[in-house]
């Protein structure tokens, strides 16, 4: 459902942009939404379409903006259970477990998190990630575990997407990894784009695709005999591409646990520990687990920092490794 704004150019409004001069009047939008919304014919001025974010705006011009507000009731209501870690009139912090996809798509438009947000939250949800994201600011893959923050409405939103653009929020992931990575702590920087093998995944490439920076901290190495060294590894993300931690610990030479994607399809080792190799079997999953998330409250505007606790299925690796007499 659309909903029209009208709004009449003041003096002191005269010459701006028109991206410029709807930003300021619609304060839950951001400048680069509000230019989507321009090129897509979404505003007209004195009932004429304009489709340049540049246009000066003149006193007395009639501005209408045309805004989306599907409240996603395309959606269908599942009652699943949500880890609810944090809750309030703006935000939910979410601990999302391995599995869960975050929202619908082909193939899957019922078991999902949205699906278990719109049960549970029904209309309060933000709207501007469309009709089948409602108050999905990012998101985290379908095998990963860990945290997530929801919007409950526009400003939120807003507030949120803008802190996660400029690398303001705080992210950790703990993982565990094949082999040592070297140095045991650095730096990864590069540009992640679209595989040209296979669309579906992501590359580092030399030319092509966006900045992608995650810093990495070795905890533990386990080295034992009858097992493969494997490596505990705790990544800060300063960007958030689509698959980062995965395409950056795959090109370091070190792909992670139980990925079947940017890993080895087949892990074939000449001697290993029969009950690790049957712990290792049943993990059908990527060991990646989002430890922590930080950001400023989009209303009340204090840090806020939430932990969460590995999963069992992750927990039993480690605690085998860590308890590992060899």
């Amino acid at each position: 459902m659309n909903k029209t704004i009208t709004f009449f150019v003041e003096l002191s409004d005269k010459n701006l942009r028109l991206d410029k001069f709807l930003s300021n009047k619609l304060d839950y939008l951001t400048r680069s939404q509000i230019k989507k919304i321009i090129i897509s014919k979404g505003v007209r001025i004195n009932n004429q379409f304009v489709t340049l974010a540049s246009t000066k705006v003149k006193k007395e011009n009639k501005v209408e903006i045309s805004i989306n507000e599907d409240k996603g009731e395309n959606i269908i209501p599942k009652n699943i259970l949500l880890d609810i870690v944090y809750d309030d009139s703006q935000i939910v912090v979410i601990n999302k477990p391995s599995g869960l996809t975050v929202h619908p798509g082909a193939g899957n438009k019922q078991n999902t998190l949205v699906n278990g947000l719109v049960h549970f939250y029904k209309n309060n949800l933000s709207n501007l990630g469309g009709s089948f994201r409602p108050g999905i600011v990012h998101r985290i893959d379908k095998e990963t575990s860990g945290l997530i923050v929801v919007a409950k409405n526009n400003s939120a939103h807003v507030k949120l997407s803008e802190q996660f653009n400029n690398h303001l929020v705080k992210r950790k992931y703990i993982l565990l990894a094949w082999g040592v990575i070297r140095p045991l702590n650095g730096k990864i920087s590069t540009l992640i784009s679209r595989s040209k093998k296979n669309r579906q995944l992501m590359s580092v490439s030399d030319t092509l695709g966006k900045n992608a920076i995650t810093n990495y901290k070795t905890l533990k190495v386990f080295n034992y005999k009858n097992i493969p060294k494997i490596s505990l590894i705790e990544c800060t993300l300063e960007t958030g591409r689509t698959h980062q931690i995965r395409v950056h610990l795959s090109y370091k030479g070190n792909p992670l646990l139980g990925d079947q994607k940017y890993g080895k399809k087949k892990m074939k080792f000449k001697k290993i520990n029969k009950q690790f190799e049957k712990i290792l079997t049943s993990f059908n999953r990527q060991a990646l687990h989002a430890k922590s998330l930080g950001f400023i409250h989009p209303k009340n505007e204090k840090f806020m920092n939430f932990e969460s606790k590995l999963p069992q299925d992750f927990n039993k690796i480690l605690g085998f490794l860590k308890n590992f007499d060899g």
